[in-house]
């Protein structure tokens, strides 16, 4: 997660981050469009 490279999150990761950080998912993702990503 932390380089950017990551292609997937596993549900239990990702409520373990948020039950620690007090948050919700959407505060930790952001959604792009396939076509934004493929032009890196």
């Amino acid at each position: 997660l932390k380089n950017g490279r990551a292609k997937a999150v596993r549900f239990a990761t990702l409520a373990a981050l948020c039950e620690v950080l007090k948050c919700q998912p959407g505060d930790l993702l952001r959604w792009e469009a396939e076509d934004a990503a493929a032009g890196e």
